[in-house]
């Protein structure tokens, strides 16, 4: 890696870390939300869904990364995450909660494929696992570290303390972006069309093989991410705190699996070790209920689950990076967005599945989300054996 990138890497973690506790706090504290905006769950869902299925736009915005620079496509989104706490700071309304969700997950979809183009221009292909990895400690720190917070500001505040602060903290990260990072609009003649890109990529198989490994591998994690908060309250009577902690818990599974992949996922081979995830995140769905049967073992089977995906997601990151080089930025927002689209459709099953506890008894109360999750895994593991690389990865290198 360049020098430079010493010093930006530590910032992107941070920046993505602020984005990421917006878009995660509302998993643990579903029941808090549910309260505090007078709605029922079916209209949370209903929100998360919405903010979901809004990652089809995602690719129209951030193609911003490669038509106006990465630094652009960056503080674009950070300037959206901000608006989005903003809203909802002044008006905590239902109709705010759900718009503020959509301008929080575009901001994901628009800040994370500019900064994967970045560290993807400046790092080889050889090289490329470490560095994204790295990355990603954000998405798990928002876990660790901001919705641990979140927690603690909602049990002595209530439900709409955190927005001011999300609020300053978009403001800092803007200024942080705009200090740091180089100015990178195209030269007119490089500079590139949104959908000339788009049709780049949606005529290429390869790239439509690894759009489908992300939706299904997104829409079985989110059937996990939609039942533990009510299913650790229903069946443990776990208050705020403790959900707070639970959300620490599965953070630290998330640092454990970025982790792992920065040391390994070179060593091993992107694609090797996305089959390696998917199988074993299979594996460890399946066996939640029973490891559910106590607190203590829902919250290791819980750990596992988010450590295996979390593996797959970050070792797949990479692999993604080259498989239409052309249209960098351009692919990663189709990549986020399918991301975006699987967890949508999940969200849309979810009360379905979670509703048909009944069938099965107080001992096998997941046991209609796991074994679709586990299914969602094999798709994506048939899905993965048509992605391919460039078979120029890693021969260009931009300076800084």
């Amino acid at each position: 890696m360049k020098r430079s990138l010493y010093v930006q890497l530590p910032a992107f973690i941070a920046v993505r870390g602020v984005i990421i506790t917006m878009m995660r706090m509302v998993y643990p504290f579903l029941p808090v939300f549910v309260r505090g905006l007078g709605v029922d769950l079916r209209m949370i869902t209903l929100a998360i869904t919405i903010r979901s299925a809004s990652g089809i736009f995602g690719p129209f915005l951030a193609s911003i990364g490669d038509t106006r620079g990465r630094k652009a496509g960056m503080m674009f989104g950070v300037g959206l995450f901000t608006a989005g706490a903003g809203l909802l700071a002044l008006s905590p309304t239902y109709p705010a909660f759900v718009v503020s969700m959509v301008l929080g997950i575009m901001a994901n979809f628009v800040f994370v494929p500019s900064m994967q183009a970045f560290l993807g221009d400046r790092v080889p292909y050889a090289r490329r696992g470490l560095a994204l990895a790295l990355s990603e400690l954000g998405w798990s720190l928002g876990f660790i570290v901001g919705v641990p917070l979140i927690g603690l500001m909602i049990d002595r505040s209530g439900w709409r303390a955190p927005f001011p602060w999300l609020v300053g903290l978009g403001i800092l990260s803007l200024a942080l972006l705009a200090w740091l990072l180089p100015h990178d609009r195209p030269a007119p003649a490089n500079r590139t069309n949104l959908w000339a890109n788009l049709r780049l990529v949606l005529r290429y198989w390869p790239a439509l093989a690894g759009i489908l490994v992300c939706i299904n591998m997104a829409a079985g994690n989110e059937l996990v991410n939609l039942t533990f908060g009510s299913w650790l309250e229903d069946a443990f009577n776990v208050k705020i705190v403790a959900l707070a902690a639970a959300s620490a818990i599965i953070g630290a599974s998330e640092l454990s699996g970025e982790l792992v992949v920065s040391v390994v996922v070179d060593w091993l081979g992107k694609r090797r070790a996305v089959l390696i995830g998917l199988a074993l995140n299979g594996l460890v769905v399946l066996a939640l209920p029973l490891m559910g049967r106590t607190l203590t073992g829902a919250l290791v089977g819980l750990f596992f689950i988010y450590l295996t995906f979390e593996f797959t997601v970050v070792s797949s990151i990479p692999l993604m990076t080259e498989v239409v080089p052309h249209a960098r930025a351009t692919f990663m927002s189709l990549v986020v967005a399918a991301m975006a689209v699987g967890r949508a459709l999940g969200a849309l099953v979810v009360p379905m599945l979670f509703g048909a506890n009944s069938l099965f008894g107080s001992q096998t109360t997941l046991l209609p989300v796991v074994v679709v999750g586990a299914f969602l895994n094999l798709l994506a593991v048939l899905a993965l054996q048509a992605v391919k690389i460039s078979p120029s990865a890693g021969d260009v290198v931009l300076p800084g």
